[in-house]
């Protein structure tokens, strides 16, 4: 027999009030985040300290998703979400304090970094299952899309202001903005209250111990061929995009100074904010599966023409037009899976989810420095191995190195993609998999 308690009110409005709390935390996040990644190239001048900071953020939302999930499924969602912001407006602010007083070190911001990471843990699933309980089920794709505002926004707006700020008001000034952004999503989650999931008596979700309930989310996405196959083919993707991500913001910081950097990649952001309101207001294809498809063999495709040619401008345009793709792929991703996998799970399942998407990550950001300074650059230098052969198509000189890996990696994203299509179980599960949230609409 299953057992309810009295629900809050759901519906678009309730999430509404928490989207902006969140929207307003990511700017600040996005202020810090930038200002801290400028601090330490300019300090160190290594574009391998500077992947690895990209590097100790992944790893421990990597190691800690199990437990985080069996956590979220546990305790009340709301209360998990309050405690992630403030734990890690509390880092933000020994940050602050520590480089106030002359005594910031790089190991001072990896540590922090694995904080905001193991916060930001508990928070994404926690966010991520309360929406499949407060938005209609028709609603969730429109829902996810305005979820990844906050993240076009935060590129779009945070490093041009950043950029701006690092340079006039230094990092303290941007950690007290970020302060207050805190205080106001924290302000907005006190506003409401979350629904819970039903909980049913005698499953087997719920049965074991911790560790056991732990696992019980990669043996739900086990269990479903076509939500595993998916998940294979996302975290590949994610391995041939993330060996390039590190790599853009160090060779603008080379020629160009931290205000100008953060202005090009504000243009970048622009794409993502256009995919963004897209996705919001269009609430992606009716299968949803051929949108990841289409969106993501078109992601490799820009990937590839970023790595063509060093003119800026056509470095920018692939770059948008990758960032418009991601929250229209990622947007029907996400309503896939919150439409399968059932509430009371949730936790435990998206926590094992992005464990897996992301366990691959961590060792794309630990390649990627040194391929480049060893292996890449090297080859495509005046004289280098490949500057007679690839060096006439992709040009020889600083950057070019980059640029050969941008190509190899487009093309390895483009064919990876194919496997969505090839795979029948991926492109026939939103028929053949029953949903799992109601059907009932909030009002």
């Amino acid at each position: 027999m299953a057992t309810r308690a009295r629900q809050p009110a759901k519906g678009m409005r309730t999430f509404t009030i928490i989207w902006i709390g969140q929207l307003i935390s990511t700017l600040g996040s996005g202020l810090t985040g930038f200002s801290l990644g400028v601090w330490i190239y300019k300090t160190t001048g290594s574009t391998t300290l500077f992947a690895t900071s990209m590097l100790i953020w992944f790893l421990p939302a990597v190691l800690f998703a199990p437990l985080a999930g069996v956590i979220v499924d546990r305790w009340d969602r709301r209360t998990i979400m309050i405690l992630s912001d403030s734990t890690a407006g509390l880092a933000t602010l020994v940050i602050g304090l520590l480089y106030l007083t002359g005594n910031l070190a790089i190991w001072h911001i990896y540590l922090a970094t694995v904080i905001f990471s193991m916060a930001n843990s508990l928070q994404w699933p926690a966010y991520s299952a309360a929406t499949s309980l407060i938005v209609p089920k028709d609603q969730l794709p429109r829902a996810s899309g305005m979820t990844q505002v906050g993240d076009a926004i935060s590129s779009l707006v945070s490093p041009a202001i950043a950029g701006l700020l690092y340079v006039s008001i230094g990092i303290w000034g941007v950690i007290l903005i970020d302060l207050l952004t805190y205080g106001a999503a924290l302000v907005t989650l006190l506003a409401v209250r979350f629904p819970q999931p039903e909980k049913k008596e005698g499953d087997a979700a719920d049965s074991g111990t911790f560790w056991e309930e732990a696992r019980y989310g990669w043996v739900y996405i086990r269990e479903r061929p076509g939500l595993f196959g998916l998940l294979v083919v996302f975290a590949a993707l994610n391995f041939a995009i993330s060996i390039t991500m590190p790599l853009l913001t160090p060779m603008l910081l080379d020629n160009s100074t931290p205000d100008m950097v953060g202005l090009i990649t504000s243009v970048i952001g622009g794409g993502m904010l256009v995919g963004t309101l897209v996705m919001s207001a269009w609430g992606g294809p009716k299968r949803l599966v051929t949108g990841i498809y289409v969106f993501e063999t078109f992601t490799g495709i820009c990937l590839l023409l970023t790595g063509l040619s060093p003119a800026i401008v056509l470095i920018t345009a692939a770059q948008c037009l990758i960032a418009f793709s991601m929250p229209i792929t990622n947007g029907c991703s996400q309503a896939i899976w919150q439409k399968k996998v059932a509430p009371e799970v949730q936790g435990r399942v998206f926590s094992a989810r992005r464990m897996i998407a992301f366990s691959i990550i961590p060792i794309a950001y630990l390649l990627s420095g040194p391929l480049t300074e060893r292996v890449f650059e090297p080859m495509m230098a005046e004289g280098g191995l490949l500057a007679d052969s690839l060096g006439r198509v992709l040009g020889v000189g600083p950057g070019r190195g980059i640029g050969l890996l941008y190509v190899i990696a487009g093309v390895a994203y483009a064919l990876i993609a194919q496997g969505i299509m090839l795979n029948k179980k991926i492109r026939q599960m939103e028929g053949d998999l029953p949903d799992a949230v109601p059907a009932e609409s909030a009002k």
